[in-house]
């Protein structure tokens, strides 16, 4: 851990089935599978604000709001609401407007074992309607089967991809599907293991954009209304997708000398062969920066400025990219460190707060907090200025398998998919 010079943040930690909040003095620690950080002095308050894809609308995992409780009863905040028919499943609440979206199998609210993707009210959580998109996830150990992907929203349009390889189109309004796309028969689609597909599409202006993974069409743009594809990127030597999900980079070193805006876009992923960056644009494939294989590669990349940070668990690390021009208008790429063990995070993720990175050491439930510039992972002295742990609550229902879902703060409340339960909470003063 290493010490940070920043206001007083709240923590959130949730994990087998307990959530824990505490604040920090100097120090800010980021446990488990949560990753959801309130940081008062760098987010602006934010009223009836959507969370409308995996880790909120610009993929950092930060939460927008302020003025939040300090404190928690013995029994966790007020529950406002609690609703069933989410299924089975690990994916997080997508939230836009005044519904809430995700997936799962085997919904209590239907006949059959089959994956939905379901909408609920917002203010209620009462469920709004439930569209079949296919047959469950039943591979592997049992608590790993279930649907993964948290849903993308955009407009009229909610998108999800199925563990089984199929992004599914559909209607807000009503659920009916728009259109759907095979990532494996068309594009040739792999994943770099055994788990199925977890990915959060991304939309981008015209645009959705997501990773068949393989050698034949690593990641594809497609068009967001039709699913026509618009440019397909392969990438030599890829051992198939892994679970991220894309985020955009538009690196200084891309922008022309004349311009005051943005310069040209790039998109960031991860498969199970490292990091990668293709244009926008084009489809052209940038750079990439390949690692030995591994049991499967998880958290979603990190961008600032020209920098990329990534990790992959399973001991491998976490490792710090630097975006420079390259031929033709493009990007090339700089090590800036390479993968530091002390780095891992297997599905918990890590969260960027000025700069410094926070998360969870593979698995192992010990929270680090290090340098983004330079890795470093410090040895901070136990003391209660530096961490406090001041409520925590266990979850109804979370005996049963694990809470890898993440969770969601927005305008006020927690949002916590427990399999087939979404529970909201209030977290306001």
């Amino acid at each position: 851990m290493v010490t940070v010079d920043m206001p007083c943040a709240m923590v959130l930690h949730h994990s087998a089935g307990r959530v824990a909040g505490g604040w920090c003095g100097a120090m800010g620690i980021l446990m488990a599978l949560a990753l959801l950080l309130v940081q008062p002095s760098l987010q602006k308050p934010a009223t009836a604000a959507d969370w409308p894809t995996f880790r909120g609308a610009e993929r950092t995992a930060v939460a927008p709001d302020t003025d939040l409780l300090k404190s928690w009863p013995a029994t966790g905040p007020r529950l406002i609401w609690e609703a069933a028919g989410a299924g089975r499943g690990y994916a997080s609440p997508a939230i836009a407007g005044d519904r809430i979206y995700t997936l799962g199998d085997g919904l209590s609210t239907a006949d059959d074992k089959d994956e939905y993707l379901s909408c609920f009210d917002r203010e209620t959580g009462k469920q709004l309607w439930k569209t079949k998109t296919g047959q469950p996830w039943s591979e592997g150990a049992e608590s790993w089967q279930g649907s993964r992907s948290t849903p993308t929203v955009d407009g009229d349009m909610v998108y999800v991809i199925t563990p089984h390889g199929q992004l599914v189109a559909c209607a807000t309004a009503d659920g009916k599907e728009r259109f759907r796309v095979d990532l494996k028969a068309q594009f040739g689609g792999k994943k770099g293991d055994s788990w199925g597909y977890s990915e959060s599409p991304l939309v981008d202006d015209d645009r959705l954009v997501c990773t068949p993974g393989g050698e034949q069409a690593t990641l594809v743009a497609l068009d967001k209304k039709t699913g026509k594809l618009i440019w397909s990127c392969p990438m030599k030597g890829d051992r198939g997708a892994g679970h991220a999900s894309v985020v955009i980079s538009q690196p200084l070193s891309s922008r022309p000398l004349s311009s005051q805006g943005g310069g040209r876009k790039f998109y960031i992923q991860t498969t199970g062969a490292g990091a990668f960056a293709v244009d926008a644009q084009t489809g052209k494939f940038q750079w990439a920066y390949l690692i030995d294989q591994t049991t499967a590669v998880i958290p979603t990349p990190i961008v600032r400025g020209d920098l990329v940070f990534f990790s992959a668990g399973y001991k491998r690390g976490g490792a710090l990219l630097r975006q420079v021009p390259g031929a033709g208008g493009g990007v090339t790429m700089q090590e800036v460190y390479g993968l530091k063990k002390e780095l891992a995070n297997k599905h918990g993720g890590i969260v960027l707060v000025g700069d410094h990175l926070y998360g969870d050491s593979d698995d192992a439930g010990i929270p680090f907090c290090a340098e983004l510039m330079t890795g470093n992972v410090v040895l901070a002295k136990a003391d209660p200025a530096d961490y406090l742990e001041v409520a925590t609550f266990k979850i109804p229902g979370s005996d049963a398998r694990p809470s890898w879902s993440h969770s969601v703060i927005l305008d006020g409340r927690l949002f916590l998919r427990e399999q087939d339960k979404i529970l909201c909470y209030d977290l306001r003063k």
